[in-house]
């Protein structure tokens, strides 16, 4: 077996490996991340280590808000891991941005040191919808049980919202300028809902300080992309065969990787623009295009491929029926929701999305895209939903998807399965009372008030379509229309 990376190990890679071009015992500490999984990985810290060749000043501090996995397998690689890109021709890069990695749970007072400290000028965060502890109409959840422990003990948070606010706080008193504060995540409109819940909670706690948060810090809006299968034995193999090292923990992504950031970026903060970052002064539109097109042709296919019996995105795609399905929901009742942003041309990124799904490289699978159902698909599926209402349009092909998470549930609950959501309890419960009927079925999805706003439960187009073809999927793939 090959030594480990570490940064002692450098010389033993492969030459073909990229790997840090400037000395990482220069590298300060000035970005915060929280949430440091793959796609924070193979995505802002890429990013990053873009910058770093030119400004040494941006090392990441990156803080685990639950698990002690990333930090257990990379601090003893030195913060070093490898990015494996898929394309024809498949490249490695040994990424340095990570420069001290921690674990909230466990040392909470010195991650709020670090995101009170005044050479962060950034703090950027993926970690997913539901990490946000928002209800379904975007405000904060205060009978969130983190949100609740958060307000009675202010200075030892579990939430991200706690640890913003009380860093914010302290920053405030301390007189330290407030770092720009980015959502990475597929929220529509990340950076409004991150201000509205972080500005919620503060009032609660201080009137004051809630004014300070909204004078003083900014929430630009983001949209990122890129396709990032999960880690796996197979992946690690890759490496240390083609990089001569061991890699405890390497990503991997598709070689298209795009970051839209709006133009609110604040003074003395990292150069994104010299990086590849879009800064652009519309973000909503790129983030609603891909948060409607990519994402949410993405739950499509993970549920209903899932209900065909496949495993991995590319394997789905190669059904000519489900992969036509995908480009009709796309371009028919997708499409007309949305106004493209200048220089964006619709059709090709249409075009572009279903040739990155068809990717053999890539072995994505569709369980994981599968996961946090009860989030993800109100902010992937049920925008455009409504606007389709709005307009008097069909919604008979977008209510299939939620027919197929119904469906999942159901089959989950059935094998006995464990399912991966933090609504999970009640899903299964639902899921194991289902007769695989809509008449009896719909309804207790329906009475998930966290997850269905009531402007569609109240719809009967809505009801009747997607009874329609839940009963449709009650035979399995086949009753998917051609």
């Amino acid at each position: 077996m090959p030594p480990f990376l570490s940064q002692s190990n450098l010389s033993r890679l492969a030459p073909a490996v990229l790997r840090p071009v400037y000395d990482r015992s220069r590298v300060g500490l000035g970005l915060v991340h929280l949430g440091p999984g793959a796609f924070h990985r193979v995505h802002q810290a890429w990013f990053v280590e873009k910058l770093l060749a030119q400004d040494p000043r941006w090392g990441i501090s990156a803080v685990s808000l639950r698990s002690t996995e990333v930090r257990d397998a990379l601090v003893a690689q030195d913060g070093l891991y490898t990015l494996v890109t898929l394309d024809k021709q498949i490249s490695f890069q040994v990424i340095g941005a990570l420069r001290e990695i921690l674990v909230a749970p466990q040392d909470p007072q010195r991650v709020l040191q670090r995101l009170a400290a005044p050479t962060t000028r950034a703090v950027t965060m993926t970690v997913t919808e539901k990490g946000y502890c928002l209800t379904p109409d975007g405000n904060l959840d205060a009978a969130h049980p983190e949100i609740v422990h958060d307000l009675s003990e202010p200075h030892a948070p579990l939430s991200l919202i706690g640890y913003l606010v009380e860093a914010l706080e302290r920053r405030r008193v301390a007189q330290i300028d407030a770092p720009t504060v980015i959502s990475c995540d597929n929220l529509v409109d990340n950076g409004q809902r991150l201000a509205r819940a972080v500005v919620q909670f503060a009032a609660l706690r201080d009137a004051s300080l809630a004014r300070w948060i909204e004078d003083k810090t900014l929430f630009p809006r983001t949209m990122v992309d890129s396709i990032t299968p999960a880690t796996t034995d197979e992946l690690r193999d890759t490496v240390a065969t083609a990089t001569g090292v061991s890699d405890r923990w390497p990503v991997q992504r598709e070689s298209f990787v795009q970051w839209v950031m709006e133009d609110r970026l604040g003074k003395d903060g990292p150069d994104w623009a010299a990086a590849g970052v879009t800064v652009t002064d519309d973000v909503s539109a790129y983030e609603r295009a891909k948060l409607r097109l990519l994402n949410g042709a993405h739950s499509t296919l993970a549920y209903l491929g899932l209900l065909a019996g496949y495993q991995t995105v590319s394997e789905a795609m190669r059904d000519t029926k489900l992969a036509g399905f995908i480009a009709t929901l796309m371009r028919e009742d997708i499409r007309p929701t949305l106004a493209a942003p200048r220089g964006l041309d619709l059709e090709q990124y249409i075009a572009a999305v279903l040739e990155r799904f068809g990717n053999p490289a890539l072995r994505h699978a569709l369980a994981q895209i599968a996961w946090d159902g009860s989030q993800k698909l109100p902010f992937r599926l049920f925008g455009t939903l409504s606007d389709a209402l709005a307009a008097s349009r069909s919604v008979d092909r977008l209510c299939i998807p939620i027919a197929g998470w119904m469906q999942f549930i159901r089959r989950k609950a059935i094998a006995g399965e464990p399912l991966t959501d933090p609504l999970a309890a009640r899903l299964l419960e639902i899921g194991r009372a289902c007769q695989n009927r809509a008449a009896t079925d719909v309804p207790a999805f329906m009475s998930l008030d966290s997850v269905f706003p009531q402007r569609l439960v109240a719809e009967p187009r809505f009801l009747s379509a997607l009874s329609r073809a839940y009963d449709d999927l009650a035979v399995g793939f086949a009753g998917i229309p051609s």
